[in-house]
């Protein structure tokens, strides 16, 4: 069965697929668009955050109709040997509110739910039921898969919102909270409080397996709490397991996506940043450039998108540099402290780090001084090519 010929097809309701329908239709509400999502809801269950000089005045507007939860006070780190207050104001996204938003303000002809697809081409899609979509032009947003081509190591999280029997007090964000017992890898707690009785209290590790054991990350995510006095009911969670990239062969891994006319962006795509995982800064810049490109054929669409993501890879190597030396320079029981190292500098360096945008005199700074790497681990982290990134699996 064939559908209507559409102008776009969106492949993946996530956060960069999500962004992409609502620039685009804000910029073209005449193109037909069709956002095609294999779950029930947009966004899956996840939370985005990120820092309010992440992204530019028009990524703002892109994302004023989202119910946020916004910090202007600054955020908080934590380490063995060092804890700051910083200045920079934070925002954060969940999926629920970003579905919300989405159903609310996309067409209803747009929203594709509940639509597994089967073969995605240069010209359309084909979906599980059997329907073919022809389309002018069609953008994969689907989650980053893992890859033989690129090595690094994993970031693994637990999430947990938790409403407290009393207010819990906590005014602003916890980003890193690294005063903890490491367990062999770079753990952190991650706080966020929602509203008075309500904190998003997330357990990562920076490490070398994807295997992520719910029951400890609970136990652990429990201890936290009892120390912290934060008691309360269990509202919510997350879990996750993301690729922390340090290096790898960029284009042979996008080749393995498949066909060159189809535009990838997102994760899939390669848009992250290697060292931190955040993408939505970049997922609100593609997202508008597709929306001013939106009238282009398919092809010169995917390769505008081939040429941002080669620039990107480029531009963004001093990040995977430093993620070979946190993987494979430093003992995992003390990653934490190249992180330490790093939040004892100038909070406008801090702030370029987050948004990829790191200068050749940040760069510097980073490195310079008494490192916290022994320097020939360090050397022969860089000389190395490190662990494939291909999933093990999760218990």
């Amino acid at each position: 069965m064939n559908g209507r010929m559409i102008d776009m097809a969106i492949v993946g309701g996530g956060l960069a697929g999500g962004l992409v329908a609502l620039a685009v239709h804000r910029a073209h509400p005449e193109l037909r668009l069709g956002l095609f999502e294999a779950g029930e809801d947009f966004g899956g269950n996840h939370r985005w955050s990120w820092f309010a000089s992440d992204i530019e005045p028009d990524g703002d507007a892109l994302l004023v109709d989202f119910r946020k939860t916004e910090w202007d006070l600054g955020y908080e780190v934590r380490f063995p040997a060092h804890a700051r207050t910083l200045a920079s104001p934070y925002r954060s996204l969940g999926s629920r509110d970003f579905d919300a938003a989405l159903r609310r303000l996309l067409p209803q002809e747009t929203i594709r739910l509940r639509s597994q697809i089967a073969e995605l081409a240069t010209d359309g899609v084909t979906l599980d039921s059997g329907e073919r979509v022809p389309a002018r032009v069609v953008i994969d947003c689907r989650d980053a898969a893992p890859s033989p081509h690129l090595n690094g190591g994993w970031q693994v999280f637990m999430g947990r919102h938790l409403r407290t029997h009393r207010p819990h007090g906590l005014s602003r964000p916890i980003v890193m909270d690294a005063s903890i017992a490491q367990h062999g890898a770079y753990r952190f707690v991650y706080t966020l409080p929602l509203g008075a009785h309500d904190l998003f209290v997330e357990d990562t590790y920076y490490a070398d397996s994807p295997v992520l054991d719910r029951s400890a990350l609970s136990r652990r995510i429990d201890e936290y709490c009892v120390a912290m006095g934060w008691e309360g009911d269990i509202v919510g969670g997350e879990t996750g397991v993301l690729p922390v990239i340090t290096g790898g062969d960029f284009a042979a891994y996008r080749r393995d996506l498949g066909p060159s006319g189809v535009v990838r962006i997102g994760a899939r795509g390669g848009f992250v940043h290697p060292l931190t995982s955040y993408t939505l800064p970049f997922a609100v810049a593609n997202a508008l450039t597709v929306a001013r490109e939106a009238t282009l054929p398919g092809e010169q669409l995917a390769a505008l998108f081939e040429t941002r993501a080669r620039a990107h890879w480029r531009d963004t190597g001093f990040y995977r540099m430093l993620g070979r030396m946190l993987f494979d320079g430093a003992i995992p029981e003390e990653r934490y402290r190249v992180f330490e190292h790093f939040y004892r500098l100038p909070e406008p360096l801090i702030e370029r780090f987050y948004a990829a945008q790191s200068t050749l005199t940040d760069r510097a700074r980073v490195l310079i001084g008494k490192p916290p790497i022994a320097i020939p681990a360090a050397i022969r982290a860089l000389l190395g090519k490190g662990s494939p990134l291909v999933h093990e699996g999760s218990q």
